[in-house]
């Protein structure tokens, strides 16, 4: 594979191994702007169309990016504080226990007391103790014996993730469904719907109409889905999770870890926002503050650690094993300059295996990658197709750059 976008993934449309692309990227000041859309997307009849840059992609966990600026208004609104108790508007949070194993006979879990409240800072930056279930084997245990399924299949975010803390409040990291439950502190404090909040208080400022959490019903958005087609005709965006949609399908509500689809041409105007300091969603003290190290000494070696386990290629998002990393306030956060490419203080993340963003104040460059794999996904080929993106996005931009 080259390190050039636009030979890359023609070169991985042209093998089959993915559908399309569609890559935005930019500068503070639109200066510099890349736009580009790659490939086709297949209807449910068969009939295929060439990628469009408004496409309707599912965004998987590059939700969590949308549903921190939402609990950061709340912030800014004095609705709460980052580092306060939230017991009064989540009692079940404040309720939680932590397992640190299971008896001899594996029916009966040790559970100890929470030594602190969870903090809103702690749900942002993924060190509440909350853990998605595949990440934590006595997680996974208590789910598999205490957590039963509603009638109708569904659950809530409380139903979900009803189970207990796999560490003390603060003093570990392990990805989770933090921003789940801040999505739910936000609607519980704003009495609408996380939806409906983020359409008045992030879509509606930048001019963005096709915000809409999972499943999408406007007729007009569900023609332009990437993700409704005859290998996933219910939309639930399965060759993002890896070839299965079964996490859509459990969820009732909105969702702020997960649940929202978005075109990546309005997905870049959030970025560029948050890149520019402009004000428009965040006030700027607050926008400096997501690109702090929000993560304690505990907290800290625990992210470490997870950084260099065999999850790590997954946390690290595109960054070296070699390279210093923290954790901001919506995604992974770089701590030095790399030569050539990420700046210091450069926070990004991605969705699934297939969706990549990154904001880089440092050298004034934001960007999203929004891969369509085939299915069955190959996540190796999507991988570098997304680092690739990550690099070659840097060139392009110095070549242009030159130019001026």
């Amino acid at each position: 594979m080259t390190d050039d976008i636009d030979s890359s993934f023609q070169a991985a449309i042209d093998a089959g191994t993915i559908n399309g692309a569609v890559i935005c990227a930019t500068d503070a000041e639109a200066h510099f702007v890349y736009d580009k859309a790659f490939g086709e997307r297949t209807l449910l009849t068969g009939e295929k169309r060439p990628q469009q840059l408004d496409d309707v992609l599912f965004l998987a966990s590059a939700t969590k990016l949308v549903a921190t600026i939402a609990a950061l208004q709340c912030v800014e609104d004095g609705l709460l504080t980052l580092d306060g108790d939230l017991s009064a508007i989540a009692p079940e949070l404040a309720a939680k226990e932590v397992i640190t194993g299971f008896s001899e006979d594996g029916e009966t879990p040790l559970l100890e007391p929470a030594l602190r409240p969870i903090t809103l800072e702690m749900l942002l930056s993924h060190s509440s103790g909350l853990t998605y279930h595949f990440m934590n084997p006595h997680v996974a245990q208590w789910r598999e014996k205490f957590s039963a399924p509603d009638e109708d299949g569904v659950r809530s975010v409380e139903e979900l993730f009803s189970y207990p803390l796999a560490f003390q409040p603060g003093e570990g990291w392990m990805y989770g469904p933090g921003l789940d439950w801040a999505g739910r502190i936000v609607e519980r404090l704003t009495g609408t719907s996380l939806g409906e909040r983020m359409q008045r208080r992030i879509f509606d400022p930048l001019g963005i109409k096709d915000g809409q959490f999972f499943p999408v019903t406007r007729e007009d958005l569900r023609a332009r889905m990437v993700d409704l087609n005859p290998d996933d005709p219910e939309g639930l965006g399965s060759a993002v999770l890896g070839g299965s949609g079964d996490m859509n399908k459990r969820t009732r509500g909105d969702f702020g870890g997960h649940g929202l689809f978005l075109p990546g041409n309005d997905y870049i105007k959030i970025l560029r926002s948050l890149l520019a300091n402009d004000g428009t969603l965040l006030k700027p003290a607050t926008v400096d503050n997501m690109f702090q190290h929000h993560l304690g000494p505990q907290a800290t070696a625990s992210h470490q650690a997870a950084l260099a386990s065999p999850m790590g290629v997954f946390f690290r998002v595109g960054i070296e094993p070699d390279m210093k990393a923290g954790h901001g306030l919506g995604g992974l956060l770089l701590c030095q300059d790399v030569d050539g490419w990420y700046g210091d203080r450069t926070l990004t993340w991605g969705g699934g295996l297939t969706f990549a963003w990154f904001i880089d104040r440092k050298n004034d460059l934001c960007g999203v990658g929004a891969v369509q794999a085939a299915v069955p996904t190959d996540n190796a080929v999507v991988s570098s197709l997304k680092q690739v993106f990550r690099r070659d996005i840097y060139r392009k931009r110095a070549a242009w750059k030159g130019q001026q």
